[in-house]
């Protein structure tokens, strides 16, 4: 079914893959209704409850339909970005029509749901694929090694929630600590101002490090599974950490956890709960001015991580095209419908695919394991809870390392390239947006086409997403 041998893989490669992009994504199980809740301040826990069995199950669909209709190793589920938009219309629509928040959510499903079909449609007459056709090789090169700034970027940062203080404005920044610690600030200036933080950060700190190198060691020894190794390395130091020198049982919430679905509250709070009557009563702008929003970022967001991903795994021909990139999109299409019905923000494609690739997933068996873990979620959550942000870091952070090699392909001396390429490896970690990094870079290659006589190079399609992107970025913004 899935072509293993074709493909140059096994059963024990593909599922191995499906496991090791799991672990490294499974953090947005209770994150992502952590933040569509605002970490349960808003919605009460029964709406906790329903975006958290949301999230498992649309993220399934999104890859069962990968998995089966691509036959890819790509991974689905609400995306980050978007649902931290979702919840700021969600804040504006209950101020706006002075609504309940979880009436408030009921009613911006809408724009999910709308933005689900037309991508069903736009997939199913090729309309996706021609405007992944459209972005130039050049700015198609990048995207890859933009992607690794921006995995390290969420392994050194964001995921492993490490923090060191900045005296000049008394704020906690994310991960700038290696600069901190080997320029300005010494440990033990961070160290007063942290206080209790401290310890907890220098075990993060180590042990993203030593799960790195015994990954980066196994893979030098061509070990299968050296990424998913080196992350139970990591959990296991980090476990061993917490009981040792902090004194914490990493294992308590097991004890009070529960381990069965809330279904009920899933049926009662976000199952087929659609508002168009409040959502429409914001006004008809901007209601179309958000199901556009979504829609670009949501667009770009999948088609670089498909792009980026693939490039890295050789899936592509000499042109950058991805063989079934129309039953790829049509696999987030269908995903983000089901978010909609079960009632969770925009599933597109995650980046963290990129961590079962490098572990050997060719096909759609390594989507189908990750489908059946995110399933087997809504029933063992809390062990997938425990699993250290430490060590995924890791993986993050060396399959970031392994995407800057196709930096190699880019011709620096066509400066139509350059300026794209170096703009989109700033602007992507920057933003955490692989779709305004495109849109960025496809801006630059536009305009110093036209301006060096070169205007003809541009297709028609390519001048449209440009412009469109400049519309988002200077008014709708």
């Amino acid at each position: 079914m899935f072509k293993l041998k074709e493909n140059g893989t096994t059963v024990r490669t593909e599922i191995v893959a499906g496991l090791t992009t799991f672990m490294t994504m499974a953090y947005i199980i209770a994150l992502n209704p952590n933040l569509l809740t605002g970490f349960g301040s808003e919605g009460g826990q029964n709406l906790w409850n329903g975006i958290f069995m949301a999230t498992c199950i649309a993220s399934a669909i999104g890859m069962f339909v990968m998995a089966f209709a691509a036959n890819k190793p790509f991974a689905m589920a609400p995306g980050m970005g978007l649902n931290s938009f979702f919840a700021i219309v969600v804040a504006n629509i209950a101020s706006i029509a002075n609504i309940s928040y979880l009436e408030s959510f009921q009613a911006a499903l809408c724009i999910i749901l709308i933005e689900g079909v037309l991508f069903v449609i736009l997939s199913v007459l090729s309309i996706r694929e021609k405007i992944v056709e459209a972005i130039p090789l050049g700015v198609r090169l990048g995207i890859a090694p933009a992607i690794g700034l921006m995995l390290m970027n969420i392994g050194f940062g964001s995921n492993a929630g490490v923090n060191v203080y900045k005296p000049e404005t008394d704020t906690f920044e994310m991960f700038y600590v290696m600069r901190d610690f080997f320029g300005s600030l010494t440990p033990k200036v961070v160290q007063d101002n942290m206080g209790s933080g401290y310890a907890p950060m220098i075990l993060t700190v180590a042990t993203m490090f030593i799960g790195l190198f015994v990954i980066a060691v196994l893979a030098h020894k061509k070990v299968k599974g050296a990424v998913l190794i080196g992350m139970l390395v990591s959990s296991v130091i980090y476990w061993a950490g917490e009981a040792i020198f902090l004194d914490i049982n990493p294992f308590a919430s097991l004890a009070t956890a529960s381990f069965i679905p809330p279904f009920k509250d899933m049926i009662d709070t976000t199952f087929f709960k659609f508002d168009f009557k409040t959502f429409f009563s914001i006004g008809w702008f901007t209601a179309i001015t958000l199901i556009i929003t979504f829609c670009m970022i949501d667009m770009f967001d999948t088609i670089g991580t498909l792009v980026g991903t693939a490039s890295r795994a050789g899936m592509v021909d000499k042109d950058g095209n991805m063989p079934n990139m129309k039953q790829a999109l049509l696999a987030d299409a269908v995903g983000t419908v089901a978010g909609a019905v079960t009632g969770t923000s925009t599933v597109t494609t995650f980046v963290e695919s990129a961590s079962g690739v490098e572990a050997g997933g060719r096909t759609g068996l390594t989507a189908l394991t990750t489908g059946v873990l995110f399933l087997a979620c809504m029933f063992i959550a809390p062990l997938a809870a425990i699993i250290p942000a430490a060590a995924t870091s890791a993986a993050l952070i060396y399959v970031g390392v392994l995407m800057l090699s196709g930096l190699k392909n880019v011709k620096f001396d066509d400066i139509s390239q350059a300026v794209p390429v170096a703009l989109m490896l700033i602007a992507m970690p920057i933003s955490s947006s692989i779709g305004h990094a495109i849109g960025i870079g496809l801006i630059a290659y536009t305009v110093i086409k036209v301006f060096t006589g070169k205007a003809k190079d541009v297709s028609l399609l390519t001048y449209i997403i440009s412009l469109l992107f400049l519309i988002k970025f200077f008014l709708i913004a």
